[in-house]
Parts: structure tokens; sequence; C-alpha cells
């Protein structure tokens, strides 16, 4: 080997090993990122959907998660956080169990260094960095107009999910944009507004029962916040033998209301592709924790500031596009959604 010849090996060598080992830090580098996600529940299905959801986007990204469930206890979902911190995590997701609770989260993770995103429940009264989640005013307007639409007079059940979750509010407010100026005109009259605590379909049924007495039956339609209240809403109206006669809306598209759209008992429900928004917030998430710039389509008011926000569109299904939505998506199986559908 002459003199110059040598010279080149030694510098693509050199080049060599240089890209080897910046291939090599930027490979553990990747590896190395660690998410910390702290969820609600796992009682309800829309919930395990999410925890499944960043479980599948966690090994196509490539990034280690730390995921724990809070099992709906604010108090657990600190102590959760606490020792997610403890762990070093790169970057942080809490979807609350009490938004206004979680705002001494979001605290203690900006003391150590750490950013957080909120996923689906907007965290309140916080410096939030980013809030991730579908267009919930949006979807609290597609119940509202949907309602409105189909049952233009008459008396309404408005029912608002969990006090402690903001989205209830959200929805609540979207919907009567639709819905109060024809009570206003006098259309339409509200003889029920209440909350649904913890989300659970047993209180939902008890609060739908209770009306039904009140008003001696004589309700037209129901502004149900999700699938599984209207679930138990529905459950009400059945033993009143109101199932069907009487308008109900939805949101989450679980298996059940499917089911139930197909009977004829719930009128609609609104399709939310958790495992799609769950692997965008933890794309998100590791771009924080690589530093990198992070665009925000809207801005959410929490009480503190306008929190950069990233949402995805939500769909309604009912009757008339349950067959492409679901069935022809692959969403769900034929067999199952007509389950209970007798011919």
């Amino acid at each position: 080997m002459n003199h110059l010849t040598r010279r080149l090996f030694l510098r693509f060598s050199s080049l060599s090993l240089l890209l080897s080992t910046a291939f090599s830090i930027n490979a553990f580098a990747a590896e190395d990122i660690r998410i910390g996600i702290s969820l609600p529940t796992q009682r309800d299905i829309v919930w395990v959907r999410y925890k499944q959801g960043l479980e599948e986007a966690a090994k196509k990204l490539g990034v280690k998660i730390l995921l724990q469930v809070s099992d709906q206890d604010a108090s657990v979902q600190a102590s959760q956080v606490e020792n997610l911190l403890s762990q070093k995590v790169n970057a942080l997701i809490i979807a609350p169990h009490d938004a206004s609770a979680a705002s001494t989260l979001v605290e203690r993770a900006h003391k150590a260094g750490i950013k957080v995103i909120s996923l689906d429940r907007l965290i309140l009264n916080s410096d939030l960095d980013l809030y991730v989640s579908f267009d919930n005013p949006k979807i609290g307007e597609l119940q509202g107009e949907y309602l409105v639409k189909n049952v233009p007079k008459g008396n309404y059940a408005v029912f608002l999910g969990a006090p402690t979750d903001n989205n209830s509010k959200i929805l609540h407010d979207a919907a009567m944009k639709h819905i109060a100026p024809l009570v206003k005109k006098g259309d339409i009259k509200i003889v029920t507004e209440q909350n649904i605590q913890e989300w659970q379909p047993s209180v939902a049924q008890r609060l739908m029962e209770n009306s039904l007495t009140a008003n001696k039956n004589n309700i037209n339609a129901v502004l149900a916040p999700n699938d599984n209240t209207a679930g138990g809403i529905i459950q009400a109206l059945s033993s009143q033998k109101l199932a069907g006669k009487v308008y109900v809306t939805g949101q989450d598209a679980e298996l059940t209301a499917a089911q139930r759209i197909a009977a004829g008992t719930q009128s609609m429900t609104i399709f939310k592709d958790q495992g799609k928004l769950s692997e965008l917030a933890l794309k998100i998430a590791k771009d924080m924790a690589e530093k990198k710039p992070i665009k925000a389509t809207h801005f959410t008011a929490n009480g503190n500031k306008n929190v950069p926000s990233v949402f995805l569109e939500p769909i309604i299904v009912d009757k008339n596009n349950i067959e492409k939505e679901f069935i022809q998506s692959g969403f769900f199986k034929k067999e199952d959604v007509y389950k209970f559908v007798t011919k």
C-alpha cells in the first residue's frame, strides 16, 4: 500500500467509525427513551383501548413505557406519578382522574424537568405542555345537533359525565349550542339536567328512572354523555317499554352501543379511534423527549393558559352508516354487531 492509498484508507476508516459511532448513539438514545403514563381506569372499554393502543404504539416506535392505572382514585394517581418521576422518565402522559387535582402533578413533573401531555381529558389550572385528544366540543355539537334534528320539540333529559372530568362540561356546553335556542323558543323543555358520578351506568339508570317517574314517562330525547351511561339509561327506558321510542345519544363506539344501534334502542354514537390517538400521543411524547419541536393545531383554555393542543376528528355513527364505519372498516364483526337482532 503506497503512502497516498494509506492516507485515503485511514480517512475513510475514521469516517466510517465516526458514522458508526453516531448511529449507535442515536439508536441507543431511541431505545433508552422512557415515557411515563398514568391512566385513570380500566373499568371502561375506552381506557382498555387506550392501554392497548399505547402498548402497541410503544413497540412500533421503539420506546419503553412505564404505565400505571389509578383505578379512579386521585390520590393513587398522585402517588403513581411520583413513582414514575422517580424512575427518571423522559416525558409524562397523564389522563387525569380529577382534572383539577392533577394540576399539582404537572407542577411536580416540571420541577423534575419533565414535560407533560394530557391525554383525552384536559388537566385544568396548570402550566400544561400539550393536550392531545379528540375534538370534544365537536363531539358535543354532533350529539346536540343530532337530537334537535330528530326531536325538534318535546321533553329532554340532559345528562353530564363525572363532575371531576372537564370533558363533561365541554360536551354539555357544546351540545347546548344546538339545544338551548329551541329551549328559549319554547319548543324544547329540559326536565332533567344532572351529572352522572364517575360515568357509572348504574347511576345513569337510577337518575333516568327518577326522571321517568317525575315526568310520568313523558320524555322524548336523552342527551347521554357516552355509551356506557347510555346503556344504563336505556335499561331504565326498557323497564317502561320505551326503549327505541326515545332518542338517546352516546359516544365511544363501544360494541354494546353498536349492538343497541343495530337493535334500534340507541340512536347514535361517536366513533373515536383510541388506538390512533394513543399512537399520536406517544409519538409526540417521544419527540418531546428528543427535544424536537411540536406543532399544535389548536389551543385549549384550561383556566391558567391556552394549552397547545392536537385533536383528531370524531365521526358520528347511526343506523345509516353503521355498516360502513363499523363493519366494512373491520372495526367490529358483523355477527357481533347484529348478535341480538332477531331476523
